[in-house]
């Protein structure tokens, strides 16, 4: 199986190219859509804010694209780390949705071979995967408990997730009324 391409590759700061989906093939170059890969976007015990005591919440700083796979690894790491210490005494959410359709121009190249395949110039390219544009202040994942224990806990996970993640992200902490 062939690796993924680096972020760097789909990640455009300032455009956001066309990515629009007709409900007839016919009148959209955008012919199948990738499955996502998140089957779940909530964890833990489904009960209102006002039963936790404090809101923990990952924050974007900048401008950034997720991959749906890197969006996954995250949330199956703090879900397993939050059920393994803290068991049935939170909620957690993933807030984002994976909208934007990644596509790839393949390019060609042989064993041996001095050149490399340009292609045509801004050919469309084939959808290869999902991604999640996500703008400054805008939350990533939510979690819910109470109790400074749980709190410590949700933050360590979300550290250890920051890695995972592309740019720079803050984590801030709201208590409930």
């Amino acid at each position: 199986m062939v690796a993924l391409r680096k972020a760097c590759a789909y990640s455009k700061k300032y455009t956001r190219p066309y990515t629009r989906i007709s409900k007839k093939k016919s009148k959209s170059f955008i012919k199948t859509v990738p499955q996502i890969k998140i089957p779940k976007f909530t964890a833990g015990i489904k009960a209102k804010a006002g039963n936790f005591e404090y809101t923990i919440s990952l924050v974007s700083t900048e401008k950034i694209q997720a991959r749906d796979n890197a969006l996954e690894a995250s949330r199956q790491y703090v879900t397993r780390e939050l059920d393994k210490l803290i068991p049935g005494q939170f909620y957690l959410q993933l807030s984002v949705y994976p909208h934007h359709i990644l596509r790839e121009n393949k390019m060609l190249t042989g064993a041996g071979s001095d050149r490399m395949q340009t292609g045509m110039q801004r050919s469309f390219g084939k959808t290869i995967g999902r991604a999640a544009l996500i703008k400054p202040g805008q939350r990533i994942f939510t979690a819910m408990a109470s109790g400074d224990k749980s709190i410590r806990i949700i933050r360590a996970a979300f550290n250890a997730v920051k890695s995972k993640l592309p740019g720079r992200t803050t984590i801030t902490l709201v208590k409930n009324q």
